[in-house]
């Protein structure tokens, strides 16, 4: 059993959304896809809009993300998330 790491990024669907929020159910949704949060930051993109990255440990037998990337993406304030990054875990 390998684990990979896998980060996404949410983009939410207008500057005055509250990111905080985002970011808790999006914590909420990894963990009951079987994912273990590792750490969250707010990014700045443009013109007051900022994304939240969120990074997570995932068995690599469970496949693809993209049901959890649609369930996070249709939560109400969202515009969109996506994978930025996968790596698989050693050690």
């Amino acid at each position: 059993m390998t684990n990979v790491v896998i980060t996404f990024k949410i983009m939410p669907a207008s500057p005055e959304t509250d990111l905080s929020l985002i970011e808790q159910k999006a914590k909420d949704a990894i963990v009951r896809f079987g994912g273990l949060v590792t750490s969250t930051a707010i990014e700045p993109v443009a013109f007051g809009l900022k994304a939240v990255k969120i990074v997570f440990n995932s068995d690599e037998a469970k496949g693809s993300t993209d049901v959890l990337e649609e369930e996070i993406a249709s939560f109400s304030d969202i515009e969109s998330c996506m994978v930025i990054d996968v790596r698989r875990a050693f050690g």
